[in-house]
């Protein structure tokens, strides 16, 4: 393409339907018109991306056949994109919960737990007026896709890229100057998706306002980290380039608020106006160009709160001081029950016996977790591949239990190969763990011994074989294979107190 024939918001667009082949997990969609490119893109540019075509998308193609124990799509490509997106039907509702799962976290459980980092695209045609569409109190710019993509979808993108302001096809756009072909960009592409991560980088420059919420700020840290990798792969960029940057990512997002704002009966995506702090500290609202002066966009009618008349009277009483709050007696025959409270956390100390069950991860500390932002793990044995995954259990207890952002491990090794190979397999773990916002430190010590847990509200833990008190299982069929609390434990003793 001939660069300056295209506006410079155009190439920002053809930039971001790059996105999915150098992010992992990030979830796009482009809606727009006919011939601008979007399923040749996909099934064209990269040997690593694949494009599904209409018809049925079921979850063992997609995710994991149980008949065959093989992963589906999703294990094999760096990009899996959706063609004809209005077209497809998906019949069994165990298949959108699967892919609400995997776009969420990259993880989803079909008896076996399946880890992938594969990218969704979704594509389609958009026939109806953008500007209608906008202006119309009933329909939204999700208009063209089946019923089954319901509101948890639509949350899990993290950009929407306006179809209908790419170009068409034609070759009056192609240059005649010289480019890199597809096939090295395409390697370029693959190794930036496998082997380098900008969204530290990204979290520690950026600064969004309050309306930004959870998943808003995920999918526009990650928009901003494709862009990084795309456009600035030896280095930072600068002040002026990072800002626009993030203007066009609040953007995208903001366009899947508004229309899912649109949808809600109540306020909980009312939030719309995202913004962020630009460098000489103004607070910055983004509009989508398409939607600024549309009010059916920016303050949706809610439909469902009854009939016009309904909705009236309420407006008018609204002004009104609300009428005391009518207490009704008890009933003296039904029993009080006391409002349930936090049990008050205390010291323990305990020993697990050889053989016993129940003892997990969670059920041990879980509710010494709460409330803490950082965690210090000293154990010499997260060596061995039985110990990392026992230490990526414990990892995914602080993400489900805890508020805690910062993880250390401080770990021991017999020699420099077992190092590097520990190393390799924690560093997948890292990667993993900044994509859900919690960053993991890893030190290695040729001469440490004990096995300490220090969380930063005062709680220590200690156990004697530190996380790998576990017996092996005898089979890997058996029960207690893959739940903690049903495994067989080695004796040890567990010591939790405050400092």
């Amino acid at each position: 393409l001939e660069p300056s024939k295209l506006s410079a918001r155009q190439k920002l667009h053809f930039i971001a339907r790059l996105a999915p082949l150098v992010e992992p997990n990030f979830n796009l969609i482009e809606l727009g018109p006919r011939g601008t490119g979007k399923s040749y893109f996909f099934s064209e540019f990269s040997p690593y991306a694949t494009l599904v075509s209409g018809g049925q998308a079921t979850k063992a193609t997609l995710f994991y056949n149980n008949a065959r124990k093989r992963i589906g799509l999703v294990g094999y490509w760096d990009t899996v994109a959706f063609d004809e997106v209005g077209g497809i039907r998906i019949n069994d509702p165990d298949t959108m919960q699967i892919m609400k799962d995997f776009m969420a976290n990259g993880r989803f459980s079909r008896g076996v737990e399946v880890i992938a980092d594969a990218s969704l695209a979704f594509v389609g045609n958009i026939d109806q007026s953008v500007e209608q569409i906008v202006n119309s109190a009933e329909h939204d710019l999700f208009l063209p896709l089946a019923k089954e993509f319901d509101l948890a979808i639509l949350d899990r993108f993290a950009c929407y890229l306006p179809g209908w302001e790419m170009p068409k096809n034609s070759s009056e756009f192609l240059t005649n100057s010289y480019g890199f072909i597809t096939d090295y960009l395409a390697e370029a592409f693959h190794y930036q998706f496998a082997h380098s991560n900008r969204y530290e980088e990204v979290t520690k420059r950026v600064r969004l306002g309050a309306a930004v919420e959870g998943r808003d700020e995920k999918g526009i840290k990650k928009t901003i980290a494709a862009f990084l990798k795309i456009l600035h792969p030896d280095g930072p960029p600068s002040d002026a380039e990072f800002e626009e940057y993030v203007t066009y990512a609040v953007e995208c997002r903001r366009r899947i608020k508004e229309q899912m704002n649109k949808r809600k009966p109540d306020d909980e995506f009312a939030k719309i106006d995202l913004s962020y702090v630009a460098t000489d500290g103004r607070e910055v609202i983004v509009y989508c160009p398409e939607s600024r002066g549309a009010a059916a966009t920016q303050q949706p009618t809610r439909h469902v709160l009854g009939a016009t008349a309904d909705v009236k009277k309420t407006a008018s009483k609204a002004q009104q001081p609300a009428p005391a709050p009518v207490v009704t007696p008890l009933d003296s025959s039904e029993p009080v029950r006391p409002a349930t409270r936090e049990p008050e956390l205390k010291e323990q100390h305990y020993t697990i016996f050889y053989g016993d069950t129940g003892h997990s991860y969670e059920s041990i500390m879980a509710a010494y977790l709460r409330g803490a932002q950082k965690v210090v793990v000293e154990d010499p044995y997260i060596r061995m591949p039985h110990q990392i995954q026992n230490f990526v259990r414990f990892c995914e207890v602080v993400l489900t239990s805890s508020t805690i952002r910062r993880i250390k491990l401080i770990t021991s090794y017999d020699d420099e190969s077992q190092r590097a190979d520990a190393q390799n397999k924690l560093s997948d773990l890292q990667q993993s763990l900044l994509e859900q916002d919690i960053v993991l430190d890893l030190e290695f010590s040729a001469t440490m011994h004990d096995r300490e847990i220090r969380i930063d509200n005062g709680w220590v833990l200690k156990i004697g074989r530190g996380l790998d008190f576990y017996q092996k299982p005898t089979s890997w069929f058996e029960i207690g294979a893959n739940d903690l609390s049903l495994r067989k434990c080695l004796e040890t003793k567990v010591d939790i107190f405050r400092v």
